[in-house]
């Protein structure tokens, strides 16, 4: 009996594979030919830096655009880069922000707090009107943040406001994730892993994760979001352009868009993970 039941369990597996196996494939069949494809590519040596807060001369951190429009209303995303040793004074901000270590550390928190200084790939919230200093340490400190809508300001702690929402610092460490096993987000087969981030389901359902590609994946990404927009946050991607074929390299801090259905076509020649904020669905392929 005891041998029945293992060979029982061991057709169930088979079974199952098969079917995950069969599932992938009907979804690498459906790739779908884009006729007018979106797609854009900003590399980071293309951003425009410019003093964040100008008040303060050479120790103002600087910003970069990456998309959207710091400055005005709409939904933006921006790199803020700080020198070694940095440390703001207490300050709040008018808008939430969320952002991403992606070069040196970074300390966000409240001013009586000890340092907790994340590392890349670290993942961190700052709510609106909630005083808090940031600190940098490293030889090049860089950060990807994003915001809702704008703009961007930077204000006294006088005019903070206590609310329920909390701030969230999440360490490279802690990070949960799913691979081909666990979500069907992955039909790769070659070690592409997702983190879930955040979602928010009032803003017709954005949401915010990382991907993680292994050395030597070469697949595609499906996105189908009116709303894509992706930040690579470590390693290196060589990103194939679908209107000409042209191949961009990208390294930490650059950045590629599309609006609709689209197919990324990614190689990459050591590990790599990247930050997607969407409206629609992703698939690694």
């Amino acid at each position: 009996m005891k041998y029945l039941l293992i060979l029982f369990f061991m057709l169930s597996c088979t079974v199952e594979s098969k079917k995950n196996d069969e599932i992938k494939q009907d979804k690498k069949k459906s790739l779908k030919v884009i006729d007018n494809p979106t797609n854009k590519v900003v590399l980071s040596s293309e951003i425009v830096w410019e003093k964040l807060n100008p008040a303060r001369g050479d120790k103002s951190p600087q910003a970069g655009t990456v998309w959207g429009d710091r400055k005005g209303t709409v939904p933006t995303g921006f790199l803020a880069k700080f020198v070694d040793g940095f440390s703001s004074p207490p300050h709040i901000h008018n808008v939430t922000y969320r952002a991403v270590v992606i070069k040196g550390m970074i300390h966000n928190d409240d001013e009586n707090a000890e340092n907790m200084w994340m590392k890349p790939g670290s993942f961190w919230t700052q709510p609106k009107e909630k005083a808090h200093i940031t600190s940098a340490k490293g030889e090049e400190n860089i950060a990807y943040v994003e915001i809702d809508h704008g703009p961007y300001l930077v204000k006294p702690t006088s005019e903070a406001v206590e609310s329920d929402e909390q701030p969230i610092n999440v360490d490279v460490s802690n990070l949960v994730w799913l691979d081909t096993n666990e979500t069907n987000w992955i039909t790769s087969d070659k070690n592409a892993e997702i983190s879930f981030l955040w979602e928010n389901k009032k803003d017709k359902g954005m949401r915010g994760l990382f991907v993680k590609l292994a050395n030597k994946f070469k697949g595609v990404i499906e996105s189908t979001g009116n709303a894509f927009h992706s930040v690579v946050i470590s390693g290196k991607l060589n990103y194939i352009l679908p209107q000409n074929s042209e191949v961009k390299i990208l390294d930490p801090g650059s950045y590629f868009t599309s609006q609709g259905d689209a197919n990324h076509v990614i190689e990459t020649s050591k590990e790599a993970v990247i930050y997607i904020r969407t409206n629609g669905n992703v698939i690694v392929n």
